[in-house]
Parts: structure tokens; C-alpha cells; sequence
């Protein structure tokens, strides 16, 4: 069963002009606030793209985790973390391949701190900010700072006007096509339980978005 918004998009209701792509002009200006507010922000024009800039940033024998993305499946990325010609570390696989339920969330926390932690976020302010949420936080725990290196990939589609627009499409884009995906995935709903506005990035280059010309994700 599809997990991208196409699987869902027919029966789920959501606010379908919070997920329109902007013009080139205001893409342009989403970046120019974006990189004053510290973040490094590469601009791709598809998902192939995103995930070539992806392998070029990581290096061998860095630790690389994630957490859950509809984006990063649609470019690729989970994929090729679990199958690809990699030298990385696939701290995923081995959190995820614990069986013990206690030594498996300690080492879920653990992984927060890898040296790349790749994921995405729900809605892009233009006037700069990033914001993103989770029912258990289990993948925006690493954004602020336990991530040595964040890699954020984010559909344009994401990007609109302001931050009270972001928060917005936090709850009537991502929310309800992800519980619909929740549902299906583990037979019980999400929520916006914790939740991330990322306003500023102080450590320089710590931080990258890649930023596709292209609807992906919710």
C-alpha cells in the first residue's frame, strides 16, 4: 500500500492551498530568510537530485539515522540506507533489528545523537522558521541539537507565508494525511503531540535543507 500523499490524498480532507508549490520569486525569498536564519539551504529541481546531494554530504563511516519521512521515501533515501552501495554506518537497521522492547527505546535515544540525522519537517514560514511535529518525538528529538549534522529534506510544496500559515499547515495538511497513514501503518491515529519551531540555527553548517522543486511528503 502507497504511504506517499497519493494514497491518501482522494480520501483524506485537508487544505489543499496550504500545499500548493510558490512561485519562483517566492521560493526565492523562503531561502534568502532561511539562510539569515542560519539555515544552509540547497535548492534541487527533483527527488533524485535531493538524494545525490544527500549521498554527496555524508561521508564513509559516518553513524546515520533517521526518522520517519514520507519524503525520504518518495526521493529514495530509505531505500538506499537499507540496500545501497554505502560505506556508512546504518544506525537504523541495527536500533530497529533490537528485540527487547526496554534496550531498543534506549538505544532509539541513543541514536539521536548520530553523527547525520536525516528527516523533514511539515511546513517551511518563508519569513524563516521550520516547523515540525511528532506523536512521540522520536524523530525531532535530534533537530535542536542532539544531531552532530541534520539533514532536512522538505518538498516546495511546503513552503508558505508565514509562521502562523506553518502552524496552520501543520494542522490541516501533515496532521490529517499522516493520521490517515498512521492508521493504516499501526491501527491507531497520530497526533501533534510535540512539536518544533525552529527559528534559528546558531552552529554554523550544522543544519542543511534540501529544498525540491517539486510536491512531496505531507
Amino acid at each position: 500500500m502507497s504511504q506517499h500523499k497519493d494514497g491518501y490524498a482522494d480520501s483524506v480532507d485537508y487544505d489543499e492551498a496550504l500545499d500548493d508549490l510558490p512561485t519562483a520569486d517566492e521560493l526565492d525569498a523562503a531561502v534568502e530568510n532561511l539562510e539569515a536564519s542560519g539555515f544552509d539551504v540547497v535548492v534541487v529541481d527533483d527527488g533524485a537530485a535531493a538524494l545525490a546531494e544527500i549521498q554527496d554530504r555524508i561521508p564513509a563511516g559516518a553513524s546515520v539515522m533517521d526518522g520517519h519521512s514520507t519524503t525520504l521515501e518518495e526521493i529514495g533515501f530509505v531505500e538506499y540506507l537499507t540496500d545501497g552501495d554505502h560505506e556508512w554506518e546504518n544506525v537504523h537497521s541495527e536500533v530497529y533489528g533490537i528485540d527487547d522492547d526496554a534496550e531498543r527505546q534506549r538505544a532509539r535515544r541513543e541514536a539521536q545523537a548520530s553523527d547525520y540525522f536525516l528527516g523533514s519537517v511539515n511546513a517551511i514560514a518563508a519569513t524563516g522558521e521550520l516547523v515540525a511535529a511528532d506523536a512521540s518525538g522520536s524523530r525531532i528529538g535530534a533537530y535542536p541539537f542532539a544531531a552532530e549534522n541534520l539533514l532536512l529534506v522538505a518538498g516546495a510544496n511546503k513552503v508558505v507565508e508565514d509562521l502562523e500559515a506553518a502552524l496552520d499547515r501543520l494542522e490541516d495538511v501533515a496532521f490529517p494525511l499522516e493520521d490517515a497513514r498512521a492508521q493504516d501503518a499501526y491501527g491507531a491515529g497520530s497526533a501533534i503531540a510535540k512539536q518544533l519551531i525552529y527559528r534559528q540555527e546558531a552552529e554554523e553548517r550544522r543544519t542543511t535543507l534540501v529544498l525540491v522543486r517539486d510536491s512531496l511528503g505531507y
